[in-house]
């Protein structure tokens, strides 16, 4: 006899604590199963400690600048990563309290701490118990994905979630992969004061940005003493002391690095594999992501996914959206879906970048009709009052509609500043309507009505 509940969710990372809250809020007995820590990926070992590392490495970074404005800093430099790292820990340690006391205090919700698996479309189980309701939300999101090189279980490595143990300064920090996790942990670890290399297949950072934005970046993390080996690959790898040996090919022939800590970031793979999803009949597909409809319905009636572990997203505020989306549907009888949904992240470099909508390349690439501006953050008076001039403004637009298309922010504030270009694509008003709006001056907002002044066609 199986315990009946009358929803199960799967996973309490940034989807599921609020779906289950809300349907608990609905008077119903729910089941809110974790294998690991409240808070999932964001909270534990992504978007709360990563931050908080790149708030402590700006400050030395700005603590070394602090000549260019005036002011004395007497001795050099130092960073106590235990500091730095009890810092963290606080800070996430605040936040999990908080969830786990506000879960806690929901009396129809049962929280459970274990991994789930399916026995059948309607009961899941948990260690020796075995549950079951007739709707199942399933929020198990994702975790970094590690080839299976030569040598690989000879030596010690990180990944996003292992390093955030690490409270000692490499010597020498090796980061394969030049994506979003990989460079602004380049940049963190650069600012702390150790030397980092990061190796990329591809011949340059943040290949699914445009030319131009992927060169400043670039520039700016060169600025910081990151060094970049592009169109490289790892062949092996071996022990070298207490470090590492790897063994490279590049455009030029073999190679090899060494180096005292090595960080692997190359992405991510959803958490699918434990849940036994064949028992249910949900369909998976050939990267193990579960296949979800525009309202996140599985194949299964009575299955919903959310989150990373649905490929539609991998943030934090896109797994949020899909609870609003599912609680809509479920509870509120609405008709809320993905559908049309703005495409928007940041990298979280400092200066951070902020993306909305189409890059120049996907509006070239769809052939269609359009105006583009662009402007050197060293043109807007708040970054050069902040001696922050790095970085560029790019928008785009459609040229008949005049509505936004897309933006790139990189710069100081660009991953705030680009949401005021996002409500305009929401509502769908036109760009003229930013022109003719009076802005605060000085800010780097008050540059868009001028930067979209001069938008001309897109050759």
């Amino acid at each position: 006899m199986s315990d009946q509940f009358d929803a199960i969710v799967i996973g309490a990372g940034q989807a599921g604590p609020f779906l289950a809250a809300r349907l608990a809020g609905d008077g119903k007995k729910i089941a809110l199963i974790e294998r690991d820590h409240i808070g999932g990926t964001c909270v534990n070992d992504g978007c709360t400690p990563t931050k908080t590392l790149v708030a402590s490495a700006r400050a030395a970074w700005m603590a070394r600048r602090a000549a260019d404005f005036g002011v004395t800093v007497n001795g050099p430099v130092r960073v106590d990563m235990k500091a730095v790292m009890a810092r963290k820990d606080e800070v996430v340690g605040a936040s999990v309290q908080s969830l786990t006391e506000w879960i806690g205090g929901i009396d129809t919700l049962d929280y459970i701490q274990g991994e789930a698996s399916f026995v059948s479309p309607t009961q899941i189980r948990v260690g020796d118990r075995t549950i079951s309701a007739p709707q199942i939300f399933i929020n198990t999101g994702a975790r970094a994905a590690v080839p299976d090189w030569p040598g690989l279980d000879t030596i010690s490595y990180f990944t996003n979630t292992t390093i955030m143990d690490l409270d000692t300064l490499p010597d020498h920090l090796v980061i394969i992969g030049a994506s979003y996790i990989g460079l602004e942990f380049a940049q963190i670890y650069a600012r702390f004061g150790a030397r980092v290399t990061v190796i990329e297949r591809g011949d340059r950072p943040a290949s699914r940005e445009d030319q131009d934005i992927s060169a400043w970046i670039r520039q700016i993390l060169e600025a910081d003493g990151v060094r970049f080996l592009f169109n490289t690959t790892v062949e092996s790898l071996a022990p070298a002391g207490e470090g590492v040996l790897l063994s490279l090919k590049t455009s030029e022939g073999p190679s090899a690095i060494e180096g005292s800590h090595l960080l692997i970031a190359l992405g991510r793979k959803p958490n699918t594999e434990a849940l036994d999803l064949a028992a249910a009949g949900v369909d998976v597909d050939k990267r193990g992501h579960i296949v979800t409809d525009e309202h996140l319905r599985t194949s299964v009636p009575g299955i919903w996914a959310m989150g990373d572990v649905n490929g539609r997203g991998a943030f934090t505020h896109t797994s949020y959206n899909e609870f609003e989306i599912v609680a809509d549907n479920v509870i509120d009888g609405g008709n809320r879906s993905v559908a049309g949904r703005i495409p928007v992240y940041g990298l979280f470099i400092d200066p951070p970048l902020g993306r909305i909508g189409m890059s120049e390349a996907e509006v070239r690439k769809s052939g269609r009709k359009a105006l583009i501006a662009t402007r050197p953050m060293d043109r807007v008076s708040r970054a050069r009052e902040r001696g922050e001039t790095q970085g560029m403004i790019k928008v785009l637009v459609d040229a008949q509609t005049r509505q936004v298309l897309g933006a790139a922010i990189l710069g100081i504030g660009g991953d705030e500043v680009v949401q005021v270009l996002l409500q305009l694509m929401a509502a769908g008003t036109p760009y003229t309507t930013m022109v003719e709006t009076v802005h605060i001056h000085p800010t780097v907002s008050e540059l868009l009505p001028t930067v979209l002044a001069d938008l001309k066609p897109l050759d």
